[in-house]
C-alpha cells in the first residue's frame, strides 16, 4: 500500500502525524506499513489560487519534513514528483527521498500529446529535465538509477518485503538488480557517454558488494546483458 499527503491543504504537523499513525495502524493490524509515501505539494493550477490555502509548505519546511518521515519509518520509499525543481530534487535525495520521476505529464492523453508536441497540463511542473537528463545528474551524483520491478514481480511485497527492508538483507537483492536494470536501460536506450559514465559506476559498486556468489552472479549477468541477454 502507498500513501500520501498533498501538503499545503492543511497544517503540515497534522498531515504528517496523520499519516504515521495511519502507518503505526498498520503496522499494529496487517504488520507491515506504507511501501511508499508521496509527497507532492499543492501547485499553480487551472481554477486554483494559491493564495485562497493559508497552509502552503515553504522549502524549509517541506525539506523538514522530508527528514522527519524517513527518520520516522527508516523502511519506506519515498517518492518526490517533478513538482519539485532539479535543485529542491537534489537536495532531498539526501534527506531521504528515494524515487524520483522523469518526463512526467500530468495532462489526459499527455504521452501521446508530448508526441504530437501538443501539451496542456493540469497544473505546473517544475522539473522538466528528460529521464536520460535525470540519469546524467544521478550518476554525477553517486546514485545508483534503478529500475527494477522485481519484488513486485517475485511477489516480495507486504510482509516478505519488511522483513528483508528491516533485516537489512534487502542490500543484496536490490543493489544487484538495480546495477543489472541501469546496465540494460543503457545499453538499450542510452548513448556512448552514459555507457561510458555508467559502467564506471557499475564496476565500482560491484566491487563493494561484500557477499562472493552475489558479486560472482552479478559479473556473470552484466556480461550475459552485453551479449544480448535481458531481463535477468
Amino acid at each position: 500500500v502507498g500513501a500520501g499527503v498533498l501538503f499545503g491543504l492543511y497544517e503540515p504537523e497534522f498531515e504528517v502525524l496523520g499519516l504515521m499513525m495511519h502507518n503505526e495502524h498498520l503496522e499494529k493490524e496487517y504488520g507491515v506499513g506504507f511501501h511508499t509515501i508521496s509527497m507532492p505539494r499543492l501547485k499553480k493550477a487551472e481554477g486554483v489560487e494559491l493564495k485562497d490555502y493559508p497552509h502552503l509548505v515553504d522549502d524549509e519546511t517541506f525539506k523538514r519534513l522530508v527528514a522527519i518521515i524517513r527518520i520516522a519509518v527508516p523502511f519506506t520509499g519515498i517518492i518526490m514528483s517533478t513538482r519539485e525543481s532539479a535543485s529542491m530534487r537534489k537536495e532531498l535525495l539526501r534527506y531521504g527521498v528515494s524515487q524520483v520521476s522523469a518526463g512526467s505529464s500530468v495532462d489526459i492523453g499527455g504521452y501521446k500529446k508530448m508526441e504530437e508536441n501538443h501539451r496542456t497540463e493540469q497544473f505546473k511542473l517544475s522539473d522538466e529535465r528528460t529521464p536520460l537528463e535525470v540519469i546524467y545528474d544521478l550518476l554525477g551524483d553517486g546514485y545508483i538509477p534503478s529500475f527494477c520491478t522485481a519484488c513486485y514481480r517475485q511477489g516480495r511485497t507486504g510482509d516478505r518485503f519488511m522483513q528483508l527492508a528491516k533485516s537489512g538483507n534487502i542490500q543484496n537483492v536490490c543493489t544487484p538488480n538495480a546495477l543489472m536494470t541501469l546496465m540494460e536501460y543503457i545499453l538499450d536506450y542510452g548513448d556512448k557517454r552514459l555507457y561510458q559514465i555508467g559502467e564506471k559506476l557499475i564496476n565500482n559498486e560491484i566491487e563493494k558488494i561484500e557477499r562472493a556468489d552475489i558479486k560472482e552472479l552479478l559479473i556473470k549477468n552484466i556480461r550475459l546483458l552485453k551479449e544480448g541477454k535481458r531481463d535477468l
